[in-house]
């Protein structure tokens, strides 16, 4: 019996449809027949029944199609696994990460943490804020990093920093001695401003804005580095953490506006995880120890 004869089986079980299957394995259509003729010779078993050019599994074949997952979820795991050890990686760890926090907090402590742990191998999944949670619960991930609290009691969470939120615009020709004062409200009914980028603030603070400044335009825009471009692309204006726009306002390619219509909420990041053992302490440390303000 052959790997690949499994990989044909599970994917047509699975989409119902050789010629699918053919173009998501890239393979002939042809292939996956005799993938799956061969499959069901050597279990001397019908997997699939075949009528008026349709296929359907055949109650074996949905006992079967599960089991044959299993079976290439493991094999494919212990080929990483071996290739992981031929790296000389000894120990997996697994960091769920979101979009914002990827761009603020990671680069800044990556490098000096697989240089301290070349035994680890380090596997970072981006992951929304909202999902973050569950897949340190389930020890799917070892820790997470998030813009969320925790809801449950089985989860320890650390407030790595807390971050001031700050009304951004494009860069205009002026510098900022010679410049006109930005008038926030004018700005406010001008532009069109990106929201819903962050998973906390955004509801409470709209809700203040349209009471202060009625007919302001929104564009709903779920992912913050988009955002940021395409305010960097004099497309609109919007708040931002000041920790994912520092460099962008130390270079000259954003501007920040005093925002004076009401206090801005400040923002935390949570580190998350089930235990607190020596890598997560380490990461944490490092993470806290990055000057962002």
């Amino acid at each position: 019996m052959e790997v690949q004869w499994l990989r044909t089986f599970v994917d047509a079980a699975e989409t119902l449809n050789f010629r699918m299957t053919s173009e998501r394995l890239i393979m002939s259509q042809p292939s996956v027949t005799v993938h799956i003729r061969l499959l069901e010779e050597s279990l001397g078993l019908l997997l699939f029944k075949r009528s008026h050019n349709r296929v359907s599994l055949t109650e074996e074949g949905r006992h079967f199609k599960k089991r044959a997952a299993q079976v290439l979820e493991q094999l494919d795991a212990s080929v990483e696994e071996v290739h992981s050890f031929a790296q000389g990686y000894r120990k997996k760890w697994i960091l769920a990460i979101s979009p914002l926090m990827a761009e603020t907090i990671l680069p800044y402590v990556l490098k000096s943490f697989i240089s301290e742990h070349p035994e680890v191998e380090l596997v970072i999944r981006v992951e929304e804020s909202e999902h973050i949670e569950a897949l340190v619960e389930s020890e799917q991930v070892s820790a997470g990093i998030s813009a969320l609290p925790p809801t449950g009691r089985a989860i320890a969470q650390y407030i790595v920093y807390d971050d001031p939120l700050l009304f951004i615009l494009p860069r205009d020709a002026y510098d900022d001695e010679t410049g006109p004062a930005v008038s926030v409200e004018k700005t406010l009914r001008d532009s069109v401003l990106f929201t819903h980028h962050h998973p906390v603030f955004w509801e409470e603070l709209l809700g203040k804005l349209r009471f202060r400044v009625p007919g302001i335009r929104t564009m709903k825009v779920t992912q913050a580095h988009i955002a940021k471009r395409f305010i960097q692309e004099g497309l609109g204006a919007s708040f931002l953490p000041k920790s994912m726009v520092r460099r962008e306002l130390v270079e000259g390619r954003l501007m920040e506006a005093h925002f004076d219509l009401f206090p801005l909420p400040v923002v935390s990041t949570y580190f998350l995880t089930k235990t607190m053992g020596v890598l997560e302490e380490d990461f944490l440390r490092r993470i806290q120890s990055v000057y962002f303000t």
